[in-house]
């Protein structure tokens, strides 16, 4: 009886030992076919996209080249998928001698003519389609940082780093005002201890609850942005004008106020 229950006790564990390793299974395998329908997410917007990316891409890279000396493109070294790091390509819009500080200015002293307006409308991103056909970053996902970043927060982003880095991100979105934020005396340190923990905030949001609907969403507002945000300088500049206006014709009034007074009193 004691052998028969032996039996039956080894059984039912190897069983359960079964279970454990089918479930562990169908695990790696929803793990492996998400990955490969983002893949397929991210080729197919791509391919749709090349010809209207190659178009403004190359009238981008003309006006580079004949606004600044220096490559049109340039490459940032930053931390991937699973901590691994890869260059990351951007249109250059910083003068070929400027100093390779980590954060960026809202009125950067080392800005091209042109780069000022590619930073401004984040057309200077475009080139990372590259990086997208070749599989180190998506079109969505959290922003690559740099390693001195990563390195501040390590915890967190030995999470955020299980998914893919993209083009563009709820953070990106959320903080569209950023190079605002970066004003003081150390901008890096500022950047590092009030910006992005708020981003990384976000970041993990997206690790723990991102969908291709959701990242689809989060392209299309990408897609309008140059748009929504040139026509905001536009609107800036228009009120600017107006106060000025406002402003030139009270004085003017109050000075012919002024003289018609005189000329009464006189």
């Amino acid at each position: 009886m004691q052998s028969g229950g032996n039996n039956s006790a080894a059984l039912m564990t190897a069983s359960a030992v079964e279970a454990a390793a089918l479930t562990s299974a169908s695990a790696a395998e929803a793990q492996v076919g998400y990955p490969l329908a983002e893949r397929l997410f991210d080729t197919t917007i791509t391919i749709v996209l090349l010809p209207v990316i190659l178009i403004v891409g190359a009238m981008i890279a003309l006006a580079i080249y004949l606004d600044s000396p220096g490559p049109v493109t340039y490459r940032s070294r930053r931390i991937g998928t699973d901590g691994e790091a890869f260059e990351m390509l951007k249109f250059r819009k910083m003068r070929r001698d400027a100093s390779s500080d980590p954060v960026t200015l809202d009125d950067d002293a080392r800005f091209t003519p042109i780069g000022r307006f590619l930073a401004a409308t984040r057309l200077d991103e475009l080139p990372q389609v590259w990086n997208v056909l070749r599989g180190e970053m998506r079109l969505v996902g959290p922003r690559p940082e740099l390693e001195c970043f990563v390195q501040q927060y390590p915890v967190e982003y030995s999470e955020i780093l299980t998914v893919a880095p993209g083009i563009t991100g709820n953070a990106q979105l959320r903080f569209l005002d950023e190079r605002h934020l970066l004003q003081g005396a150390d901008p890096a340190t500022l950047y590092s201890t009030h910006v992005l923990p708020l981003k990384i905030e976000i970041d993990l949001d997206y690790t723990r609850h991102h969908s291709l609907i959701g990242d689809l969403t989060i392209l299309v507002r990408t897609l309008a942005l140059p748009v929504t945000l040139t026509a905001a300088k536009m609107r800036q500049r228009h009120a600017i004008l107006r106060t000025w206006l406002f402003a030139t014709a009270s004085a003017t009034l109050l000075a012919l106020m002024f003289v018609v007074a005189s000329t009464h009193l006189a």
